[in-house]
């Protein structure tokens, strides 16, 4: 059910109710941004695309650009969940079928060629190279590319990556702070092979570990997992255990080793995160484990008093908007999922203070281990 609040997105194609997800009550963020409009009138104005023109959407994070252009029937290429689901929502909230447009995983091939491709940059040029990379064999030299930003979140390195992986790039000028790049295909650039998934070996282990381009730290552990994974708990009597917000995977894989007997969850509302994940597990155990692997939106499609313990790591950041309202979320559906005498073990850097928030949901928390910037704690 859509929540009150809501933000109109006035373009040249018309004017649409457009929201967020999550969704939270009172929300003070908009579900499009100045480049998503610079980009909309643009399209409009200067490239009149035909009616039969095929047009490719990149990384539009609540489905502005699809809703707006829904008339092409666009394809949206994304690697959030999240992202499809408001896009789904959103074409409902503004009486627009489903169908109008086609939802395409970070994963997915694509088919064909594809006359306009607008691509909103991504929070990591590891993920937009990836991209450009799966993108180069469906370009044609008359194909119109727009890559759009606001310009505090436009890396200077975005327009070489650009000329290396599509061709010559020109620049608008800037507009309510946003800007856009045109790169013009370029046939006979020779491009490298794509370099993702990378791998590494987890240190103190003989585990490989693959990471996809958009998954977090995917060069090398972080200092925040390794902590994590020294304190991890071994309780002999869990048999379902959740990686939430499992990114690669690693601190599953590690809890699967603890827990013999215990079926792992592995959640993410990445694509390339699950798809890491499943490649990790398996290398690591087989096709004999049992392990589940679930791109979804935290802990929304599990049944109440359905787990023994779950492990958290949570996101502070959604796109470019930092906050706790996610942590949050996964601590609400936490309190809910768990058995009566299950656990909610989380790491966070020591400044969120999640400890009162957890509180919120929990009869009790306590702190496990902490260090100069990380701090993890126990609720249940």
């Amino acid at each position: 059910m859509m929540l009150e609040t809501n933000y109109a997105l006035q373009v040249a194609q018309g004017e649409f109710v457009l929201h967020r997800l999550p969704q939270r009550p009172r929300e003070l963020l908009q579900a499009f941004d100045a480049a998503d409009e610079y980009l909309l009138d643009y399209v409009a104005e200067v490239v009149k695309p035909a009616a039969t023109a095929r047009i490719l959407l990149v990384n539009d994070s609540f489905g502005a650009l699809a809703v707006a252009l829904h008339a092409w029937q666009p394809f949206a290429l994304s690697d959030s969940y999240l992202s499809q689901q408001a896009t789904r929502l959103n074409l409902a909230a503004n009486n627009l079928p489903e169908q109008c447009v086609t939802l395409v995983n970070s994963l997915q091939p694509l088919t064909g060629l594809f006359d306009v491709v607008l691509i909103k940059v991504p929070k990591t040029l590891a993920l937009l190279e990836d991209e450009l990379l799966r993108i180069r064999p469906h370009l044609a030299v008359t194909t119109q590319l727009i890559v759009a930003s606001m310009v505090k979140t436009l890396p200077a390195s975005a327009w070489k990556l650009l000329e290396r992986l599509v061709g010559a790039t020109t620049t608008s000028l800037a507009k309510k702070k946003a800007r856009l790049i045109f790169a013009q295909f370029n046939a006979a650039l020779v491009v490298p092979d794509n370099p993702y998934p990378v791998c590494y070996q987890l240190e103190n282990t003989s585990h490989m570990l693959a990471n996809h381009a958009n998954v977090f730290s995917r060069d090398s552990l972080d200092i925040g997992t390794r902590f994590f994974l020294q304190h991890l708990p071994t309780r002999p009597e869990c048999r379902n255990i959740i990686d939430l917000g499992c990114g690669n995977g690693v601190v599953g894989l590690i809890a699967a080793e603890l827990h013999p007997e215990a079926t792992v969850h592995f959640v993410d509302e990445s694509f390339m995160a699950i798809a890491s994940a499943q490649e990790n597990f398996r290398r690591a155990f087989g096709d004999e484990r049992l392990a589940i692997f679930q791109v979804g939106d935290g802990l929304m499609a599990f049944e109440a008093a359905s787990a023994d313990l779950i492990l958290c790591n949570p996101p502070f950041h959604q796109q470019n908007a930092i906050g706790d309202y996610i942590a949050g979320a996964m601590f609400k559906e936490s309190s809910r999922v768990l058995r009566s005498n299950g656990e909610l073990w989380v790491i966070g850097n020591r400044h969120l203070n999640y400890h009162h928030t957890l509180k919120r949901w929990f009869n009790s928390v306590s702190i496990v281990a902490s260090n100069a910037k990380f701090v993890i704690l126990k609720a249940y």
